[in-house]
This record gives structure tokens, C-alpha cells and sequence, in this order.
């Protein structure tokens, strides 16, 4: 038991002094970074399926050029993609609790006052933006062979829209989906700078109780690494099981047709 003890002095001696990365304090704290990457999965994933759910009409609207509707969507998409969601996410958080009538509403205290609320919605309608223009490109792109096989079945555009050209496009979309996924956990840093304790919020705090220079933010950067990681294992195994029909295939020699001489 002492034996024991004096190793564990040893190793937390070593890791204070000699070891350039303090691992015995990171492992100390690793709860913590583990609430942080709870907090950062939230945000990015609930971000997502909603922002994926009003991105979806968007995309149909923008798609088939609906009149007024089109030049509005538009209008949206260019001022979230052509803005920062840091700016976004900082009018939300700052900006409108400037206005008497928002801070009297009955919206202030349950969400707008809250920063995970303002965060929530700064990525949701940012993600939302985005998804819109490449689910768009992509409905826009569906093989003409599908549709006129579907018009063929005598299926009305609705029904068209709901089991071909929708499912199409949602396959196609994925490997750039898969960026946007990527994207946004990377874009949920921006949640740290408005107090929230996400992964970056607890690796700051690391880093400033104990007047360390990168032992915080090294912890946080092997934590985005694994989740990207786990995203990217996730998407190649979608793109496998619903693209793998577009993917070229080897042809046995004994299977071609022989020339004509």
C-alpha cells in the first residue's frame, strides 16, 4: 500500500514538473470535459435535426421557384451564409435584449435571457441556411430517368416529391451533409464565448484556475478528434449502404460481351 503511494506521489510529481503536458490534473478534471462534451453534443445535434426540419420545405420551395416564397427563402440563406455565426449568435445573446419590447415579452425569461437558448437558435437558423442551398442543389440534380419513371407510375408530384425525388436527394446529400455536420461541432466553439461550459468553455476554465498555457485546450482538441472521428465512421458506413450502387463496379473479364471480329 505504501508502495502504491509513493508511485502515485511520484507520478503526480512527474506530471506537475517534468512532463510537459500535466496529465494527472487533466485526468483529474476529465468529468468535467465530459459535461462540456455533453453540452457541445446538444447543441450540435439538436441544431441540426431542427434545423433540418425547416430546411427541408425550404429546399422544396427554392427547388421548384415558388413565387414570393423563392426571393424570401433566399433572402435568409445569403444573410446567414454570408454573416459569421459569431456575429449571429452575438445579436441574439447582446443584441436583443436592447430592445424594452423583447426583455417585456413573454419569450425574455424562459429563452431569450438564457444562453443556451440563444445559442440554440443562432445554430439552428445558421444550419438551417446552409442545408437549405445543398438540399436544394440536390432535389434540383435528381435524374430526369427517376422523375419521368415516377410520372410514368402515375404518381401526382406530391407523392413524386415524397418517395423519389426527396429520398434521391437526401442520398446524394449526404457526403456534403457529413461536412456540415463536421462543421457545425466545430462552430458550437463559438458557445464558450457566451459563458456556456461547453468542451473549448471547460478547457478555458482548466487552463485559467491553474495558470496553464495549453493543457486545456490540448484535452478539448482530443476530444473534437474522437467525436469527428465517430461522425466520420458514422457517414461512411450511410455512404456505403445508400451510394453504393453509384459507385463504380469491377467487372469479371468472363461476364464481358466478347468483341465482334
Amino acid at each position: 500500500m505504501e508502495n502504491e503511494r509513493s508511485f502515485l506521489e511520484y507520478l503526480r510529481d512527474f506530471s506537475e514538473t517534468s512532463s510537459p503536458l500535466d496529465f494527472v490534473l487533466i485526468y483529474d478534471n476529465l468529468g468535467k470535459f465530459f459535461e462540456g462534451a455533453l453540452v457541445t453534443l446538444q447543441l450540435t445535434f439538436l441544431a441540426l435535426f431542427i434545423g433540418g426540419l425547416i430546411a427541408i420545405p425550404l429546399a422544396i420551395a427554392r427547388a421548384y421557384r415558388k413565387p414570393g416564397l423563392n426571393q424570401v427563402i433566399w433572402g435568409y440563406t445569403y444573410a446567414f451564409r454570408g454573416t459569421p455565426l459569431l456575429v449571429q449568435t452575438y445579436l441574439l445573446y447582446f443584441g436583443l435584449g436592447q430592445f424594452e419590447a423583447v426583455r417585456t415579452s413573454f419569450l425574455w425569461d424562459p429563452i431569450l435571457s438564457d444562453p443556451w437558448w440563444c445559442v440554440l437558435i443562432a445554430f439552428t437558423l445558421n444550419t438551417a441556411a446552409y442545408t437549405t442551398e445543398f438540399l436544394r442543389g440536390a432535389i434540383e440534380t435528381t435524374p430526369k430517368g427517376e422523375i419521368e419513371a415516377a410520372k410514368a407510375c402515375g404518381m401526382s408530384p406530391l407523392t413524386r416529391m415524397r418517395l423519389v425525388e426527396l429520398p434521391s436527394a437526401f442520398r446524394r446529400a449526404l457526403p456534403a451533409y457529413s461536412n456540415e455536420v463536421i462543421f457545425t461541432l466545430h462552430g458550437s466553439v463559438i458557445a464558450s464565448t457566451v459563458t456556456l461550459q461547453d468542451l473549448l468553455g471547460v478547457g478555458r476554465w482548466l487552463n485559467g484556475r491553474y495558470y496553464l498555457a495549453y493543457e486545456g485546450f490540448v484535452t478539448a482538441m482530443l476530444f473534437y478528434m474522437a467525436i469527428v472521428f465517430l461522425i466520420s465512421l458514422g457517414f461512411k458506413y450511410a455512404e456505403r449502404r445508400y451510394l453504393g450502387h453509384l459507385q463504380p463496379r469491377e467487372v469479371d473479364p468472363s461476364e464481358r460481351a466478347p468483341i465482334a471480329a
